[in-house]
């Protein structure tokens, strides 16, 4: 298994014990034909902003092989907070008695 994603997540899956290519936007395709081109891996996961870089003939390609299965997953935001954190918020908020704003 290998994961293909932008360098400020690559960390996170590096932790968790999983070989990572850190790529841009522009350096997606080559990093995930390198990767895919490895006979010893089994699946790629590909962060869905890196994804929609590839070309459609490569993604086509990708989509249609047997190996390695190349899966996309959702690139993170930042932008508010998620679901769960909002759950998390609410959470604390009927617990302490006031709402508390995440860093």
């Amino acid at each position: 298994m290998r994961v293909v994603c932008r360098p400020e997540l690559a960390a996170g899956f590096e932790l968790a014990g999983v070989r990572v290519h850190p790529a841009g936007e522009a350096e997606a395709p080559g990093a995930v034909a390198r990767v895919a081109g490895d006979p010893s891996v089994g699946v790629v996961f590909v962060e869905e902003r890196l994804h929609r870089a590839l070309p459609p003939e490569m993604r086509r390609r990708l989509d249609v092989q047997a190996s390695p299965l190349v899966v996309e997953f959702p690139s993170p935001t930042w932008e508010g907070p998620s679901a769960a954190e909002q759950y998390v918020l609410d959470l604390l908020q009927q617990a302490i008695g006031y709402r508390v704003r995440p860093r």
